[in-house]
């Protein structure tokens, strides 16, 4: 595992997972009371394989992946849908912040307008999920789909 401090990994964890539970706990209930609307949770499309060098931080969008699927089942009878966007490598300040730590802050990144128009659409069209980004970076997700 690469040396970084115990704090920066917590906060990665509170960050991607704690808040990402403690948001939906919040926003769920009203929204599955009103009986319909949308929620996306912006995942990884390298959730599904291990983070090698970065192991924190492509863990807990893993779990925001498996979170978000997991909670689209459950919803699935409420008029709730849960999309995940699952974008590659973005152009966003998160590799100047990783410090080097992933490969693929040396390549193109894709355009984060793109990148969220794409999750908008998914969204709006009740997708369970949807991997964003350029073909050069995408690939196939390994996980069983939910429904629609």
């Amino acid at each position: 595992m690469r040396e970084t401090a115990l704090d920066a990994d917590l906060s990665v964890i509170d960050l991607n997972i704690k808040s990402t539970v403690h948001l939906a706990k919040l926003v769920l209930k009203d929204v599955v009371d009103r009986g319909r609307g949308r929620a996306l949770f912006t995942s990884l499309s390298a959730a599904t394989t291990p983070g090698t060098f970065n192991p924190v931080y492509n863990a807990s969008k893993a779990f925001v992946q498996s979170f978000a699927q997991a909670v689209r089942n459950e919803l699935k009878d409420t008029g709730v849908t849960i999309t995940a966007l699952m974008p590659g490598a973005t152009e966003t300040n998160f590799f100047t912040r990783a410090d080097g730590g992933y490969r693929a802050g040396m390549s193109d990144k894709d355009d984060p307008a793109e990148v969220a128009k794409t999750g908008f659409e998914a969204l709006m069209a009740g997708k369970d999920h949807v991997v964003a980004g350029s073909f050069k970076i995408r690939y196939r997700p390994q996980w069983p789909r939910a429904a629609g």
